[in-house]
């Protein structure tokens, strides 16, 4: 299998190499960060009306005076979709000034 040559398809790669299954549903973590905890609460209060089924973690980050808003969204580890909810993630988070910073998958 191949992907493409970003940080995304890196990531993937190194997944499918260690053997992870790419046919099974996944639950993949994007982290939001925020200055303000207003606004990171403002996020995860969106999130809880617009998408109930969504798991959301507002939490102190490690940096001093940094807010994460970790959304988890169950689906397959695919390129595409997973490129297509962070840059929705990424919009969202700028409403409520902060930014994407990437996705996991919870071992």
């Amino acid at each position: 299998m191949t992907f493409p040559n970003d940080d995304t398809g890196q990531v993937l790669a190194e997944m499918y190499n260690e053997g992870i299954d790419f046919s099974i549903i996944h639950k993949v973590v994007f982290f939001q960060l925020f200055e303000h905890i207003e606004d990171a609460q403002a996020m995860a209060d969106h999130l809880a009306a617009k998408a109930p089924e969504m798991e959301v973690n507002l939490h102190a980050d490690e940096t001093p005076n940094v807010w994460d808003v970790d959304c988890a969204v169950n689906m397959l580890l695919d390129y595409d979709a997973i490129i297509a909810q962070e840059a929705e993630f990424e919009q969202l988070a700028a409403k409520f000034n902060g930014y994407n910073d990437g996705w996991g998958v919870e071992a």
